[in-house]
């Protein structure tokens, strides 16, 4: 998975798998473009790369409003002159809570980040690919696209519907030379996962931890490089007629009925 001139264009790329995507594509000879809206986690990002000799910029974005997209595309053109690989990841968890008592504002604040964010992004990103006529994008939707999750109503709706995008674009820019794909990961060891340890054992998040690996077939969480792996194939050559797809990456959890749901809940 050689990207030694490509230039890759990451969201969420401050913390946990974004961060962990955007050091491997600059491993791997990209010139990476990092977007966030946490300014000094994006920036230390950049920062590793560049300290590693790789060649890497920060952009300060909210994935929710159009003009920050639009900014954080036209600075890589500005920069780079086009967009290879286009990684759109930026999410967040919400809260655990009932549907019946899910609060309003959240909600609507989870489906602005992970559905209105990705579909700026496409919106945005795939006029520039449409003209190079070549371009991977890859988005993060989440096992919670694929099965329900109990108290977590906005997010399992966002993440199905990142799915939906991901299918929708991918049919309509195939004879493009544009691959659209999705990676669905598991519980993986981020920011993420430990917010959701914390609401559900406030008293004792190890506890939720240790209950929640252990009923994964594999016995443990993914590590964000493991993510970025699966995010590199799909932006590299290797799969090269993979479009429209949705790549699992979850420790077993799904094929064995979503019992790591249940034990999560406990």
């Amino acid at each position: 998975m050689d990207f030694t001139g490509k230039i890759a264009l990451i969201t969420g790329g401050a913390n946990g798998i974004g961060r962990a995507a955007a050091l491997a594509f600059a491993t791997r000879g990209a010139k990476v473009v990092v977007v966030d809206r946490d300014a000094a986690s994006g920036e230390g990002t950049a920062g590793a790369i560049r300290q590693q000799g790789g060649d890497a910029r920060f952009v300060a974005a909210d994935v929710t409003k159009s003009a920050d997209v639009q900014a954080y595309v036209q600075a890589t053109l500005d920069a780079h002159g086009r967009i290879d690989c286009f990684f759109n990841n930026a999410g967040i968890e919400g809260r655990v809570q009932p549907t019946a008592d899910y609060d309003e504002a959240m909600f609507d604040a989870v489906i602005g980040v992970n559905v209105k964010g990705v579909f700026l992004g496409l919106r945005h990103v795939l006029p520039v690919m449409l003209r190079q006529k070549a371009g991977t994008i890859v988005n993060t939707a989440s096992v919670a696209g694929l099965v329900g999750t109990p108290g977590m109503p906005a997010y399992v709706a966002s993440k199905h519907a990142v799915i939906g995008l991901t299918k929708t674009a991918s049919g309509e820019v195939a004879r493009h030379g544009i691959r659209v794909n999705a990676v669905c990961p598991g519980p993986v060891d981020t920011r993420m996962i430990h917010s959701l340890e914390a609401q559900l054992s406030p008293g004792d998040p190890g506890v939720a931890s240790q209950r929640y690996q252990a009923s994964l077939p594999t016995g443990r969480y993914t590590t964000p490089e493991e993510i970025a792996n699966i995010v590199l194939f799909l932006s590299s050559d290797l799969s090269g007629n993979v479009t429209g797809a949705q790549w699992v990456v979850d420790g077993g959890r799904t094929a064995t009925g979503g019992a790591a749901t249940s034990a999560m809940q406990k």
